[in-house]
């Protein structure tokens, strides 16, 4: 990500961080929910926002190949809450 589009992801990612806390969810559930936040951003270098439905699918494909099932559902749950809590859209 160039600077500005980092500046844009960090505000997204402290807006999903402060809606986490506000809902009370656990420690544990935050840094999950943070860490596929950060997963799928870094994987494909651009803020989550901008990804299609095509490129998701490819990307939880290859994540049940490489991780848990419990791993895959956790960050598909992070990222609808992002989608649903900070960008205020309905999930992919």
């Amino acid at each position: 990500m160039n600077t500005i589009e980092q500046a844009y992801f960090d505000e997204l990612y402290s807006r999903h961080l402060r809606a986490l806390k506000l809902r009370g969810m656990s420690d544990a559930t935050i840094d999950s929910y943070a860490r596929a936040v950060r997963r799928v951003a870094e994987h494909f270098d651009c803020s989550p926002e901008k990804l299609s439905t095509e490129q998701l699918e490819v990307y939880f494909a290859g994540l049940v190949d490489s991780h848990s099932w419990s791993t895959v559902k956790i960050d598909r749950n992070g990222l609808q809450f992002f989608w649903q809590c900070v960008l205020k859209k309905d999930s992919q």
